[in-house]
């Protein structure tokens, strides 16, 4: 019988659909495995269902010699080597498309949250709130720049939705996509120009740290900066000297470089001071974070799971070869 880890609790239905195709051992959560339980599990598992906290690399696959499938519940994978998964046979399988939507809507809402300062609103509600009183102004969306910096899938949704807010210029900066509907520029540009830069980039070698204290140098006095991708993407020490030093008007995340587990120097925790600044908004990953949509990743995931030990065709497979 084949053998199953799922290394995060996942729907009832998902479930029973994995133990459907074999024997399942799921970690009963929220908390990852530690490192030494996770390689007991997968010392005899044919399959592995991953989620963002987990990692792949090399001595991973080592201690996993049955493993043939890695079906990550997720869209981003750079937590995962996929050339040493290739080097081992291992099938790394991703959920592409089914994460836009909602990532896209958490963006504008993060971008609307700080702007409007909601969080400091709300606490002055709930602490001693005697009338409106004329305080916290802040921007709009209406009449301004605003720039979408990536434009895949969860960038053009962005554009999508703030095309619906009448913004003076809508940027884009993308190496290598175009879309009509915006302005392609620079990112020296696009970050001298915007009132909102707004960040959908995937984590490469080539785009750690993008915004780093070069590229904080010479942005719009002000300027709101909003990270939806991956948290290494932005350096988070450089952001915060920019927002004490008033160049920065506020930054809203919903990724952090901590979560960045295979990068071997990633921080191990939020700078605390970015995390007390008056002027960040923060979610916890919040970016799939609807119900009906992580159910639909997960049972994504696990179709693609089995359809390997089936020896089926998997369309969401992630090959690199190396």
């Amino acid at each position: 019988m084949n053998r199953i880890v799922v290394s995060q609790p996942v729907h009832a239905e998902v479930l029973a659909r994995l133990q459907s195709a074999g024997h399942v051992v799921m970690n009963a959560g929220p908390e990852p495995w530690p490192a030494e339980e996770l390689a007991r599990h997968l010392r005899e598992a044919d399959a592995w269902m991953a989620f963002m906290t987990d990692r792949v690399d090399a001595g991973i696959l080592e201690r996993a010699p049955r493993l043939r499938t890695v079906a990550c519940a997720l869209k981003g994978y750079d937590n995962f080597d996929l050339a040493a998964c290739t080097r081992a046979g291992v099938q790394v399988s991703f959920v592409p498309d089914l994460l836009t939507e909602p990532t896209a809507e958490l963006a504008v809402g993060l971008a609307i949250a700080l702007a409007r300062h909601v969080l400091e609103g709300d606490r002055r509600v709930r602490s001693s709130y005697a009338g409106w009183r004329p305080s916290l102004y802040g921007t709009g969306l209406h009449g301004s720049t605003v720039a979408v910096v990536g434009l895949g899938a969860v960038g053009r949704a962005i554009v999508d939705r703030v095309q619906g807010f009448g913004c003076a210029e809508i940027l884009g900066v993308d190496p290598e996509r175009r879309d009509p509907r915006v302005r392609i520029t620079t990112l020296d540009e696009a970050l001298r120009l915007a009132h909102y830069v707004l960040l959908a980039v995937p984590l490469t070698k080539s785009s750690r740290h993008l915004i780093d204290t070069a590229a904080l140098s010479g942005i719009r006095p002000g300027q709101l900066l909003i990270n939806v991708g991956r948290g290494s993407v932005v350096h988070e020490q450089a952001v915060l000297a920019a927002l004490a030093d008033g160049r920065l008007g506020g930054y809203a995340a919903d990724v952090f470089e901590m979560e960045d587990w295979n990068l071997p120097d990633r921080p191990i925790d939020i700078p605390v001071a970015l995390l007390q600044h008056p002027r960040t908004v923060f979610t916890p990953h919040l970016g799939s974070a609807v119900r009906e949509v992580r159910l639909a990743i997960e049972m994504r995931a696990a179709d693609n799971l089995i359809a390997v030990l089936a020896g089926s065709e998997v369309a969401d497979v992630a090959w690199v070869i190396g």
